[in-house]
């Protein structure tokens, strides 16, 4: 009977092993092939297929990208999206977070239920287009940040976080005299490290992806994102870097192909967040569970 369980056990691993095995190589191989073809040369990447084993290597595509005024300066926008608009949100959610979390804040449930509220009813798409306009934020680059400054969803989370921590904490600082502010940023701010990290990463993920209102409100070509670059180069293939092939001209290079450019301007905006994923990753599952069990 024991053997049979044992045999059945690896069975059943095996096959749970294979299966979590096909399904992470069809997750990670569509960017395998994305990062082939950004540097694959003219003749590979005009063939139009997948390859498993690289059949040339060339960085002519990144230095033509690089080369572009309008690329580099979507880079920095974004970058300038995720610093600021990151920070801001952050700010705004702890002290969102805090007041609804204070059990002896006047009415604290009401307004929970009223931010609870916007999470599934809006004005609609015409009015919230009508009010930023009238705010001032066409062809400015707040709109990018001002407008998603504060969501719903990671101010539950971080409220729930601060739900779980102990009462004594707090009963303790105010016999030592601290008021309420001393309490939130000198206790509770540095022991809610793990959903910091968890919401920070959310926020900058949503400023880097940020495109909508970017292609609502901006007209001023230098003053887009990246991520709206990317739209327009990959949907509806409106930026195509100047002159791909003068520019191979110039600098003695092969033909470059428009697909390997797209590619390569894809793993552009692909990389950071990659890069940044892993500092946070050990207070990221922590986070997200902290945040989420307590009601």
């Amino acid at each position: 009977m024991k053997d049979k369980r044992s045999v059945s056990g690896t069975i059943a691993n095996i096959f749970i092993f294979t299966f979590l095995g096909l399904f992470t190589l069809a997750i990670i191989f569509p960017f395998y092939n994305m990062l082939i073809l950004s540097v694959a040369s003219y003749e590979h990447a005009a063939m139009h297929g997948f390859y498993f084993i690289p059949r040339s290597f060339t960085l002519d595509n990144y230095r033509r990208i690089f080369a572009d005024d309008q690329l580099v300066r979507s880079i920095w926008i974004s970058t300038r999206n995720v610093i600021t608009g990151t920070a801001m949100s952050l700010v705004i959610t702890v002290f969102t977070s805090y007041a609804l979390s204070r059990k002896n804040v006047p009415g604290r449930r009401y307004m929970f239920y009223f931010v609870i509220f916007t999470m599934y009813f809006s004005g609609g798409l015409i009015p919230w287009y009508m009010v930023l306009r009238d705010l001032g934020f066409v062809n400015s680059i707040w709109v990018m940040t001002v407008p998603g400054i504060l969501s719903v969803f990671n101010m539950i989370l971080m409220r729930n976080y601060f739900l779980s921590l102990p009462d004594s904490l707090e009963e303790s600082a105010k016999l030592d005299g601290a008021g309420e502010f001393t309490i939130m940023w000198r206790i509770i701010v540095p022991l809610s490290a793990p959903i910091m990290a968890t919401v920070a990463l959310f926020y900058a993920v949503g400023f880097w992806n940020e495109w909508w209102n970017a292609m609502l409100f901006i007209m001023d070509t230098s003053m887009i994102p990246l991520a709206l670059l990317l739209r327009r180069l990959v949907i509806e293939n409106s930026v195509d870097f100047g002159d791909p092939m003068g520019f191979a001209a110039r600098m003695g290079v092969q033909r470059l192909s428009t697909r390997s450019l797209q590619l390569a301007a894809v793993t552009v905006a692909t990389v950071p967040i990659l890069c940044v994923y892993p500092f946070l990753q050990r207070y990221f599952t922590k986070g997200i569970m902290l945040g989420a069990i307590k009601a």
